[in-house]
């Protein structure tokens, strides 16, 4: 059977970041409805073996890979018994993919900055965008959400924390048009707490990459469990928040909720607070953005309050959290300190991950980074050269302080 192109019946989808956690919560949703949707492209960094069976079992038109090597590696791991897909290889086809007419729906899931282009493209293009790649606007959310406008894109959170926020607006088409305008006093994060939550900061400094990755709620990927460690992962959340919901950030808070049952909460004027519970499964704020406004069967088990018995809050310690509080310091201070943080957030947590750097030093190395921010001139972060190009001095100051492998 040849590979399948774009149908007419079916919505066609682009996964951009298709072998992570994300990518493969949607592949399975995806699945359980073949005769709504149509994987048209799929793309991978490093997982060609995966790739390679993802792309077999859904038929897509499309892979698009870092280099020539990869593409060999997953020629082989495709086999000869089907027809291959159209391989696209190199970082410029990921935006030339996202931008793609044959793909209506992206999904723009691939961890860090260097998602940040495609994710841009997709916007030009006027796509439905489910949206997990953080970075875009963190780094970016002027030039996102104006794309966004201007190019008619449909934007729809699949983070837990935002989805939920989504489902608990008034009447919206997607969530730029679900603004703060409606009643709402303040939008409110919920976070697990990580699997440090009672420990003191400085009883930490030997903590090894398996145990920051050994999250109690959630299963992830390397990087964003060590985000979630160390609650750097809330903070890019509240810029994100600022950027998706035109909230001011003294409106975002966030609340440590262990039990990671409640994804977030939306308190409007009159006192109200309305909440979205789920079990904590990416498949859950995934399927809801891929049927939106329908919803879609997606595998997960109904959830049983009375099992749970308790649902516990408290707010966070910004002593044993550091980088929380940095990051509302970056929001307040504007894009470019976001773009520094993130940037030296990522560096970070790869050397930490490599065994270079402890730990605790991973919220030194932010602070580091946003006071050379505070030493740099005033610059327009108006187009996507000038943010990569601001990213890209972050990241090589943040080397020179002997991170760089």
């Amino acid at each position: 059977m040849p590979a399948a192109g774009a149908s007419p019946q079916r919505e066609t989808v682009i996964i951009l970041g298709a072998t992570g956690s994300v990518g493969e919560s949607t592949l399975d949703v995806l699945g359980r409805h073949a005769g709504r949707f149509q994987v048209y492209a799929l793309s991978a960094r490093t997982r060609m073996e995966r790739l390679a069976a993802q792309a077999r079992q859904h038929r897509a038109h499309v892979v698009v890979v870092p280099d020539d090597a990869a593409r060999e590696r997953f020629e082989r791991a495709y086999g000869t018994d089907l027809p291959l897909p159209e391989i696209r290889v190199g970082d410029t086809t990921l935006a030339e993919t996202a931008a793609d007419p044959g793909g209506h729906t992206v999904v723009a899931a691939i961890v860090g900055a260097a998602g940040l282009p495609a994710a841009l493209a997709a916007a030009n293009a006027g796509k439905r965008i489910l949206l997990a790649n953080k970075e875009a606007l963190v780094a970016a959310g002027g030039l996102f959400m104006s794309a966004a406008r201007n190019h008619g894109a449909q934007l729809l959170p699949i983070d837990s924390e935002h989805n939920a926020i989504f489902q608990c607006l008034p009447v919206k088409t997607d969530a730029a048009t679900a603004c703060a305008a409606s009643g709402v006093r303040r939008l409110v994060l919920t976070a697990s707490g990580g699997p440090f939550r009672r420990c003191h900061w400085k009883d930490l400094e030997a903590v090894t990459p398996a145990q920051a990755c050994a999250h109690p709620n959630w299963s992830m990927g390397r990087k964003i469990s060590v985000d979630s460690a160390t609650m750097v992962n809330k903070g890019l959340e509240v810029i994100e928040a600022y950027w998706l919901f035109g909230m001011s950030p003294e409106r975002i808070e966030v609340l440590v909720h262990p039990q990671s049952i409640i994804h977030s909460l939306v308190e409007y004027e009159d006192g109200s607070m309305l909440a979205q519970l789920g079990q904590p499964d990416m498949r859950i704020p995934i399927a809801h953005a891929l049927g939106f406004p329908d919803r879609l069967a997606n595998g997960v088990g109904p959830l049983d309050l009375a099992r749970h018995g308790r649902l516990d809050f408290e707010p966070p310690d910004y002593e044993r959290f550091p980088c929380l509080a940095l990051a509302y310091a970056a929001l307040r201070d504007g894009q470019g300190a976001c773009i520094a943080l993130n940037a030296a957030n990522e560096v970070a947590v790869a050397a930490f991950l490599e065994g270079r750097l402890p730990y605790t030093w991973i919220s030194r190395v932010i602070e580091a980074s946003l006071e050379w921010h505070g030493g740099q001139a005033e610059q327009a972060l108006d187009s996507l050269d000038a943010v990569l190009d601001y990213d890209l001095r972050a990241r090589r100051y943040v080397a020179n302080l002997g991170l760089a492998a």
